[in-house]
């Protein structure tokens, strides 16, 4: 048995110990601090999805999980917020098909005969026409406004998109509220 050349060779593993827990301490507040203010508006976000409140709730949970363990892994923290918007939106989409998929398989199971939740033709006709007929007037829409109405869409404020984009408060207030009315136009409101 060895016996150890320095002291500092006995607290190293100590150090690098108290190091990491409080590293992880740190990364624990951060993670509280986070839930506390995107909580509600990821929660949202999940329901807007199609999936139920519990599903919604569970996938929030997941999504600070990752992001504790994204820190953990001492990866990018720079836009956390897009970061957990976009893990809520796969972890969403997965729960989503999820659902869809146990749903599919409950209903071959079932010998029951139910009644289709699907548009028939006509409505189906009509929101191709619609979806078609917006998306014409998105993309006639100058570059410029394009860029702040999918920027509004992901949940950015004017501030927000005026910094990205390098234009002044004003210029994307003109420009979301000439793109919201032309759409709105083209909806027939």
């Amino acid at each position: 048995m060895s016996t150890p050349e320095s002291i500092d060779e006995l607290s190293l593993p100590a150090v690098a110990h108290a190091s990491l827990s409080a590293k992880s301490s740190e990364n624990e507040r951060e993670v509280l601090e986070l839930y506390e203010q995107f909580r509600g508006p990821l929660l949202r976000y999940a329901i807007s999805l199609g999936i139920s409140l519990q599903d919604s709730e569970e996938v929030v949970q997941e999504v600070f999980l990752s992001l504790f363990q994204h820190l953990q892994q001492r990866k990018s923290r720079s836009n956390l917020r897009g970061w957990l918007f976009r893990v809520t939106h796969n972890l969403g989409l997965k729960q989503l098909y999820a659902n869809q998929r146990s749903e599919a398989k409950v209903s071959s199971d079932e010998s029951v005969e139910h009644l289709d939740p699907s548009p028939n033709p006509e409505e189906e006709l009509s929101m191709a026409q619609r979806r078609h007929r917006l998306l014409a007037v998105v993309h006639a829409l100058p570059q410029t406004d394009q860029c702040c109405l999918a920027l509004r869409a992901e949940g950015f404020r004017y501030r927000e998109i005026a910094a990205v984009l390098g234009m002044s408060l004003g210029a994307v207030s003109i420009s979301l509220t000439r793109s919201l009315a032309r759409l709105a136009r083209a909806d027939g409101r």
